[in-house]
């Protein structure tokens, strides 16, 4: 429901962070384009998020896993939207009204940054679009995200993560070759494309910001799921286009590298991670094998990769004789890339987690008071470490609707009138 309660004049965005000048207008749901202005909002932008009135983005309802109130029992709002929007304000607008396409026309005004991920022309309709809205200020700029970018043979197609995955060749590189138990291709763990193409909208984004600073203009940016899948294929690809190899899937292996992998330990299993002949080098001596580091077979990286169906047999016999533990402690002062695979709990518990405060716990509302019965929520922190302005995470993600009111208020939109547009179920 929208937030019907005076706005508290402490909950105004926070001017601190690099970007606390800016102003983003959110109308993205899911998680690329929430990805990317959550890294915005985290760098001090203030990111309006516009939802459906009474039902919000998809992925308020994605669940389970949901989120627990304060007294520890389960409510309907999903973890998955807590992951791509704090440090947001939450208003809801029914856009497919005029009073709702006219709030969000008065919004693109007073911003710097619109960010979509509508299917191609389906904000034309409402009066939204790029063109539309770069008539009423110029220095807009407007990010779409898409499936498939805004022209070509499947630009009308909805696009998906899972779907860009398989299509792009990810799937074809990731998983156990086809001979092998449990063979097949194999979607990485998370929806890691939408993830990328909000890392490389947030980059367009700053790209187009500095531009704004030389031409005084704004511009239309178009991101595509498909392109930047095609793009993190990286080595995959460039070998691909310059040998004509189709790469194939092969565990957890290095196509490149070895021993670059798992490998079994006396208790369960140890990450081995050589890059370079030093390092194997190191291994071998440190392992009581120094002969292997001179053995014609191993002793350079390419040596090692062609002969890899020789090594690996031998250092998985190795291997087996300690912990896992006995062989990171080996390793630490080598220089040897070692460790353990963790689960999720166990990564959060790890000693480094812990010191680089990766795991934190943001406020729902600026004085920790609850909003849906939650007034805090667990969150990772974020990656960007800035010396002179460093992220600045400030509120947890907002309940449907939260800050509604606020905003329209900062609209100069009478109290009247957004109680007219509250029972018309405008906002």
């Amino acid at each position: 429901m929208p937030d019907t309660t005076p706005p508290d004049a402490s909950a105004s965005p926070s001017s601190t962070g690099a970007l606390g000048h800016i102003r983003v207008l959110d109308l993205s749901r899911v998680l690329a384009g929430p990805w990317c202005t959550q890294i915005l909002a985290d760098m001090g932008a203030d990111v309006i998020k516009i939802e459906k009135p009474g039902e919000g983005d998809d992925t308020r309802r994605w669940g389970p896993p949901f989120l627990n109130d304060d007294q520890g029992q389960r409510t309907d709002q999903a973890s998955y939207y807590a992951s791509c929007n704090r440090n947001k304000r939450s208003v809801t607008i029914d856009m497919a009204t005029p009073e709702g396409q006219a709030l969000i026309k008065e919004l693109a005004l007073q911003s710097d940054v619109l960010v979509e991920n509508f299917k191609v022309g389906g904000l034309q309709r409402y009066g939204l679009d790029y063109e539309s809205l770069r008539a009423l200020n110029p220095r807009l700029i407007y990010c779409s995200v898409t499936g498939f970018g805004q022209d070509g043979p499947y630009a009308e197609r909805a696009g998906y993560d899972l779907m860009v995955q398989a299509m792009c060749g990810l799937m074809s590189i990731t998983g156990h070759a086809d001979g092998e138990p449990g063979g097949g291709p194999v979607r990485v763990g998370v929806a890691v494309i939408d993830l990328f193409t909000g890392i490389y909208a947030s980059t367009a984004i700053l790209t187009a910001l500095e531009a704004r600073h030389q031409t005084g203009r704004g511009q239309h940016i178009d991101m595509a799921l498909f392109d930047v899948g095609m793009a993190i294929l990286a080595n995959q690809a460039t070998g691909y286009l310059n040998t004509g190899a189709v790469p194939q899937r092969q565990g957890n292996s290095h196509p490149s590298l070895a021993p670059y992998q798992d490998f079994p330990s006396s208790d369960g299993a140890v990450l081995l991670a050589i890059g370079n002949d030093g390092q194997f080098a190191r291994f071998c001596q440190a392992a009581g094998k120094p002969e292997w580091a001179t053995d014609e077979r191993f002793a350079t990286t390419s040596a090692r990769v062609i002969h890899r169906a020789t090594l690996i047999p031998l250092m998985s016999e190795l291997t087996r004789t300690r912990t896992t533990a006995d062989w990171i402690a080996l390793l630490e002062d080598k220089a040897v890339p070692c460790g353990p695979i963790n689960n999720i709990a166990q990564a959060f518990d790890d000693a480094q987690a812990k010191a680089r405060g990766l795991r934190v716990e943001l406020p729902r509302t600026p004085h920790g008071l609850p909003v849906d019965g939650i007034s805090r929520l667990a969150s990772v922190a974020s990656p960007l470490r800035l010396s002179e302005h460093p992220a600045v995470l400030r509120n947890a993600p907002p309940a449907l609707g939260q800050h509604t009111s606020e905003v329209l208020q900062q609209l100069a939109v009478s109290p009247e009138r957004i109680a007219r547009l509250q029972a018309r179920r405008v906002v």
